[in-house]
């Protein structure tokens, strides 16, 4: 399980509580932010309990806080400035196994964008933008091992010593019907990626197969037969 569908999971996890989820559904219908004392009032509850509860929804990423004088008054005497939450602006999205839908959608979205102000296919863009994607990524993740990058991606992989096969296809809903197209983007992510991390001991290529994403990586001086 990659850290994003870790932490997502362990967000909601947090809501599990029934006073913790009573409390955050108060906090995120509110249109301005609220203090302990008004949600621990509105719940009936302690404020120190309140407090408690707000505070882990914060940790979680689910709240965000600020620091506010509710009065309106400024200078000397005017106290401290009461410590007020809001629904955090994070998008929490868990799915098992994990998808990425949201970035298949913006490379998709960009490359449309980028073709109507060019002129250029959108196949030839969105093959640029996912490999510019992986690229990126590898980058980043220069000096830590290939397995481990793409089990942080959700690509779910599965090393036998010689190749890597991928458990899981981040992109599996849209494969059916938009096979060539998906599968594409996902050769051109993951073959930058592999550049990207400087991995001149594996390429990426097709290879569809039952249970299994459509990309394989396979040691780099392995001739498939044609």
């Amino acid at each position: 399980m990659d850290r994003a569908q870790q932490s997502g999971i362990a967000a909601l996890a947090a809501l599990g509580e029934p006073a913790r989820s009573r409390l955050y559904e108060y906090v995120v219908n509110r249109r301005e932010s609220v203090g302990r004392d008004e949600v621990a009032a509105a719940l009936g509850i302690a404020r120190t309990t309140a407090a408690f509860h707000l505070d882990r929804l914060v940790e979680e990423g689910l709240l965000d806080v600020e620091f506010a004088r509710r009065s309106g008054r400024v200078g000397p005497g005017a106290g401290r400035p009461a410590k007020l939450y809001r629904r955090a602006a994070r998008q929490i999205d868990v799915t098992l196994p994990a998808r990425r839908y949201e970035l298949a959608g913006r490379l998709l979205a960009d490359a449309v964008d980028e073709s109507d102000r060019t002129g250029e296919s959108p196949r030839v863009v969105l093959s640029r933008r996912a490999a510019e994607l992986g690229r990126r990524i590898g980058e980043d993740s220069a000096g830590e091992q290939t397995v481990e990058v793409l089990a942080d991606h959700g690509f779910e992989p599965i090393d036998d010593g010689s190749t890597i096969r991928l458990g899981n296809c981040p992109f599996h809903a849209l494969v059916d019907g938009h096979t060539d197209l998906v599968c594409g983007m996902n050769l051109d992510l993951l073959t930058a990626l592999l550049e990207g991390m400087g991995d001149r001991t594996r390429r990426a290529c097709l290879d569809p197969a039952p249970g299994f994403c459509c990309v394989r990586l396979v040691p780099s001086d392995r001739i498939d037969p044609a």
